[in-house]
């Protein structure tokens, strides 16, 4: 295992267990004060978080995806997280901040194209790999 995949598989380890933390601050302290239709749109950020930590975690763990490929992956993956989840985290706590939230609306779907690009290169990686 290389020094990138160990970086890659422990970084994939603490965003899961910083998505626990985040989904158990969801499940119980926002309960109280979001609506149910901002809890469920909370939860869809932390559903997303979790998939794509276990991703990370995978590409970590593989050794079969060039190098090159799984940091373009990772990176697309961690800026994914961010726009993505992280908008959808401020955004369904709007009604709670001081701030009005939906001005980084245009940035979720952003996350989500750096989500499918990452994908698609992971796929192109799989299809690539030569026989052994």
């Amino acid at each position: 295992m290389t020094v990138f995949d160990k970086n890659v598989a422990a970084t994939a380890s603490i965003i899961l267990a910083i998505t626990i933390g985040i989904g158990a601050f969801g499940a119980h302290s926002l309960k109280e004060v979001l609506n149910s239709s901002s809890l469920i749109t909370f939860e869809v950020g932390v559903r997303y978080q979790m998939y794509h930590g276990l991703a990370i975690l995978f590409l970590g763990l593989v050794p079969l995806i060039p190098q090159q490929l799984k940091k373009k992956i990772f990176w697309l993956f961690i800026t994914g997280i961010i726009f993505f989840s992280g908008s959808i985290y401020l955004l369904s706590m709007n009604e709670i901040l001081s701030f009005d939230t939906s001005v980084i609306g245009f940035i979720t779907p952003i996350g989500g194209l750096m989500f499918m690009v990452g994908w698609i290169l992971l796929a192109f990686g799989i299809l690539t790999l030569k026989k052994r």
